[in-house]
């Protein structure tokens, strides 16, 4: 019995002692294909940039859909900061009618990545690692896009123009060079004496404020070149900002994420250059306009010039100002351009109003009187023609004194046919009416011009019918002018009047324009 007890004992002890060493070799075994697959960075300082990189970025090593991670002192963990610098290459002018603006530009992101950092297996290495493109394929990059993006696109010609570097400390800096068409709302009230502010917005696409911070460099975070050039506007000033905008399930900026994301944006304030408009528009637009004060200087009966010079001038004008409208929205709000669109038209449309006025005064047949020469009768005249005597303060029309003064002159007219030239009586016209040789002779006045109606001989009695009126009210003295006449009155007035109120209308404009 106890030589069967030692024989199993020996045997489970055998197969303890076989399964260990089994252990053993597999766990060396393991410990070789591991080795294998992760490879070591002991002699990194002798590899070259291509092989080192391999090997820090190794799936054992780095996993790049992961992004950088530290903690605090409290074992908090802390959200990445990824510092930004853009630098313009070149600003195009902008679009009015699309609203947009064009850009080239240089996009510099940085970050600490410490699983990147070769110091302390690699100490003899002190050039930092550049790649392009590929490189950049191997590590994780924060995800920045533009919100007011129309499209953008990296440039360059064999292979995009990325560029990676990453230093001994693990610092990684991302430099992309692009061209992006970017929204911005511009505001044409005072077109073209505008001042638009254009906006650049970055913002973080997959990860959260607790995740990833977007911040600026300290120093120059946006430079431009000094080569840039603007045809049409001036670039006045320009300021960056930092801000947290907030996503959810109606602000779907973000994709399906909600929460609060990192922003950063740099504004450009932009003056249109005006000079362009000066000559093109302005300028022509004066002299279209005077040059419809010509109709002024011709004869108010003169049709065909003056109707062919207003409609000319105004269709000139109408041409020349919806070349400058085509380039521009349809907006609801007036504009400069428009006030001073409606002031010209006003008074290229005044010139033919005022032809038409004039040619119709012309063509009238009877005088009109006036009680004064001056504007206020002329025109109340030439509106209302020949207004009675009565209505204006006389005593009596001028066709009852008309008829009046007839009727005298054919008394004294009867009178004179029973005399005959020595002051005896015609003995042909005594049949029924004896006629007194001393009959006094009737004298009156016309409403006009005073005047004696019929020359008497001293012997003759004179009776003045009017002397009597008018030493009790003298009626108010009429002038007649005629329809011609008022015409050309009224075309020196306005050779005076609309220049006069064009320069008053320029003065109003020119100072709304530069003092609000």
């Amino acid at each position: 019995m106890k030589y069967l007890y030692f024989v199993h004992t020996s045997k489970v002890l055998l197969v303890i002692v076989i399964c260990g060493l089994l252990q053993t070799e597999i766990s060396a075994i393991n410990d070789t294909i591991v080795d294998e697959n992760c490879p070591s960075l002991a002699n990194a300082g002798s590899l070259q940039y291509t092989e080192l990189i391999q090997r820090m970025t190794h799936v054992c090593r780095y996993d790049r859909l992961e992004r950088p991670i530290e903690y605090d002192s409290t074992s908090r963990r802390l959200p990445i900061v990824v510092k930004t610098r853009i630098y313009v290459y070149l600003l195009q002018n902008l679009n009015s009618d699309l609203l947009q603006f064009k850009t080239h530009a240089l996009l510099q992101l940085s970050f600490q990545d410490k699983r990147l950092a070769y110091r302390d297996f690699a100490p003899e290495r002190r050039e930092t690692i550049v790649g392009q493109k590929h490189l950049s394929e191997r590590l994780w990059l924060p995800h920045i896009f533009f919100a007011n993006e129309r499209e953008s696109s990296i440039l360059g010609t064999d292979e995009k123009d990325v560029l990676t570097s990453i230093s001994r400390d693990g610092n990684v800096i991302i430099s992309t060079r692009l061209q992006a068409s970017l929204y911005c709302w511009m505001n044409f009230k005072k077109f073209p004496f505008d001042q638009q502010y254009c906006s650049t917005i970055l913002e973080s696409w997959m990860y959260n404020t607790s995740d990833l911070l977007l911040e600026w460099e300290a120093h120059s975070p946006i430079s431009f070149d000094p080569d840039m050039r603007l045809t049409e506007f001036n670039l006045v000033q320009f300021w960056h900002n930092t801000t947290v905008v907030h996503s959810d399930n109606i602000n779907m900026r973000h994709g399906a994420f909600e929460g609060n994301y990192s922003s950063l944006s740099f504004t450009v304030s932009l003056q249109r250059e005006i000079g362009f408009y000066l000559l093109d528009y302005y300028l022509p637009s004066m002299m279209i306009v005077a040059i419809s004060w010509v109709s002024f200087w011709l004869q108010a009966d003169a049709s065909p010039p003056r109707i062919m010079l207003g409609t000319s001038t105004m269709l000139s004008f109408i041409t020349l100002s919806s070349s400058q409208s085509k380039t521009l929205p349809k907006v609801s709000y007036i504009k400069v351009s428009e006030v001073w669109f409606i002031g010209c038209t006003f008074f290229i449309f005044g010139s033919l109003v005022e032809f038409a006025f004039v040619n119709t005064i012309w063509r009238r047949k009877e005088n009109i009187e006036l009680k004064k020469v001056n504007s206020k009768y002329i025109i109340k005249s030439t509106l209302t023609p020949r207004p009675s005597r009565r209505q204006l303060g006389g005593s009596l029309s001028n066709e009852s004194r008309a008829r009046s003064c007839s009727s005298l002159d054919n008394i004294v007219s009867s009178t004179e046919s029973v005399r005959n030239g020595n002051g005896t009586v015609n003995p042909g016209f005594n049949n029924y009416l004896t006629v007194h040789p001393n009959l006094p002779i009737i004298r009156t006045e016309c409403a006009d011009n005073v005047s004696v109606c019929s020359e008497r001989s001293t012997n003759d009695h004179v009776i003045n019918i009017d002397k009597d009126q008018k030493s009790e009210k003298d009626p108010p003295t009429f002038t007649t002018m005629t329809p011609q006449e008022i015409a050309m009155w009224i075309d020196r007035r306005s050779r005076l009047l609309f220049p006069g109120m064009f320069l008053a209308f320029n003065a109003l404009y020119w100072t709304f324009v530069y003092c609000f």
